[in-house]
């Protein structure tokens, strides 16, 4: 007899701030799959643990987190099997192998901050060092990138956050086949109070945000 496991499929039919953040995160390390046999699965991959336990925490799932140990440093995974979360995110956009034609889903203001981070947890980077070095005087910078192979993605992606922050980032090809969507300083501090500001939800990458707090501890105390 097949062994069931507990998930709350109605997760994605309804948009919260759990929801949008793992609708984000899946859109950067995650797919879903329909099979030969006409099996349908979701799947979430990271190299945090802990992150996927918070996850899979959120959707109401006792899934197993398995150990892809060898395969590349997303070296953590979990895979439900749910036709009706399958169709579910079909309407929210997502596709099977969708790197190259991702398309940002429609989602209400309100809760693009959470897909946001989300996705960044995902797909983003954050990069704090010194600037001008040749200067006599170096600089503490800060740059926040989302990378995609989708760039019609990273375009509306971009379109989103100027239309709720004000802030409009550069999107750039990558060395490989991909680009990036950089976004300097300002546009740095804005995302922050974006991603973080009044996060009551405990799903986020620690080491992420770490490396944002770090960075404007250390601005403060320079000026």
């Amino acid at each position: 007899m097949p062994i069931y496991k507990k998930i709350n499929k109605d997760f994605f039919k309804k948009w919260t701030k759990d929801m949008s953040y793992v609708l984000g995160f899946l859109y950067a390390d995650g797919n879903i799959i329909k099979n030969k046999r006409g099996a349908h699965f979701i799947s979430l991959y990271s190299a945090d643990f802990d992150l996927l336990e918070k996850m899979r925490d959120a959707m109401g799932s006792d899934h197993k987190i398995s150990n892809r140990k060898g395969l590349d440093s997303n070296n953590h995974s979990i895979q439900i099997g749910s036709k009706e979360m399958y169709e579910d995110l079909i309407v929210l956009e997502l596709r099977q192998n969708k790197t190259l034609r991702m398309q940002l889903p429609l989602i209400p203001d309100k809760f693009f901050s959470s897909f946001l981070r989300g996705y960044f947890d995902g797909d983003g980077n954050v990069w704090v060092g010194q600037i001008h070095k040749e200067r006599k005087t170096s600089h503490l910078a800060i740059r926040t990138v989302f990378t995609s192979c989708s760039k019609e993605f990273l375009i509306s992606l971009n379109e989103n956050i100027y239309k709720l922050s004000g802030q409009k980032g550069s999107v750039t090809k990558g060395k490989g086949n991909y680009y990036r969507l950089t976004f300097s300083i300002k546009g740095s501090f804005q995302l922050y109070e974006m991603m973080y500001n009044g996060v009551q939800s405990s799903l986020f990458l620690n080491r992420k945000k770490t490396k944002f707090d770090e960075y404007f501890t250390d601005r403060h105390m320079q000026v």
